[in-house]
């Protein structure tokens, strides 16, 4: 799965929309060539290097100024963050542009991404400088002012573009993971690489559906469902010869993540609201993993099941 914004899981804790989620390696199926693979890689890689710096940024900002912008008087300050330089995504871009076969509409939208990114590069640059250096102290806060609604408007020009991006990719991926679940299936029937595959396009839809702005609960309930059916099959091709079975480290990444994807699921359909202690390690970017039944915890135990798949989980 392509890196995903986390969406708000409104009932537990308003607002969390920031989360990445690492690409397991695009590969190449019979109807897809080299070349629509490499494609796909660029634009994955901007969205990964790029989009969870951005969306952190922003979280970072919004967590001491009022939505209304800054007003000088906050108890604390933090400023904001800055991103990773933009030039190797937009030559990236550019390069997987060119070539075939083309995909206008996903072309346009990874053309989108890089403008949006690019505007927002230098402005969060100046941002930070102003907070960095406090000079809100000098001015009473007048810069911090003028700053916020340009902030806005570029951090939502992005997340737009953001969005657009990730779901051209993902359309093309879907198409490819099913098509190499079937072949799959052809030429060796529902074993070990059968079973790895339908993991992850099982997994995948439990993130996806996560993610949306307004998660239903009946289609999460029934993802998490079929995931954990796949998962407990899974365990028929955990013996035999390294090449021909699932891995310990894959068993064990996909069991993690039906646990927090079924804590999850239990908190949204029993409204359970998070912890005053919960709610501020989920306001703090790197902490909300640590919390149980979260979004964050469900990306980072996703993210550890696309690294195993990638090193190649025992096949």
């Amino acid at each position: 799965m392509v890196a995903t914004r986390r969406s708000a899981v409104c009932l537990l804790v308003g607002s969390l929309m920031s989360l990445v989620v690492v690409a397991p390696a695009v590969a190449e199926t019979a109807d897809s060539s080299g070349a629509l693979t490499a494609k796909l890689n660029a634009y994955i890689g901007c969205l990964n290097r790029l989009s969870g710096r951005a969306f952190d940024a922003r979280d970072r900002y919004f967590s001491w100024a009022p939505k209304a912008g800054p007003t000088g008087k906050e108890r604390i300050i933090y400023g904001t963050y800055t991103i990773y330089d933009t030039k190797d995504c937009r030559a990236s871009v550019e390069k997987a542009n060119a070539i075939e076969p083309h995909e206008p509409d996903l072309e346009a939208a990874a053309s989108a991404y890089v403008d949006a990114v690019g505007k927002l590069e230098p402005l969060l640059k100046e941002t930070d400088d102003y907070y960095t250096q406090e000079n809100y102290k000098d001015d009473k806060m007048a810069k911090g002012k003028a700053l916020h609604p340009r902030l806005v408007a570029t951090w939502d020009a992005f997340a737009d573009a953001d969005r657009k991006l990730r779901s051209g990719v993902e359309t093309i991926k879907d198409r490819q993971s099913t098509e190499k679940l079937a072949a799959i299936e052809r030429s060796e029937g529902r074993k070990a690489r059968y079973q790895i595959e339908a993991t992850m396009i099982d997994a995948k839809r439990v993130v996806r559906l996560v993610n949306a702005d307004k998660p239903d609960l009946a289609a999460l309930t029934a993802a998490v469902s079929a995931y954990e059916q796949t998962v407990a099959a899974n365990e028929a091709f955990t013996e035999g010869e390294p090449n021909m079975k699932i891995g310990s480290m894959f068993m064990s990444n996909a069991k993690s993540l039906l646990v927090t994807a079924k804590q999850l699921m239990r908190r949204l359909r029993d409204k359970t609201p998070y912890s005053s202690g919960d709610k501020m390690m989920l306001g703090n970017a790197g902490s909300g993993w640590m919390v149980q039944g979260s979004p964050p915890r469900l990306l980072r135990d996703y993210n550890q099941l696309v690294d195993s798949y990638n090193r190649g989980p025992g096949i």
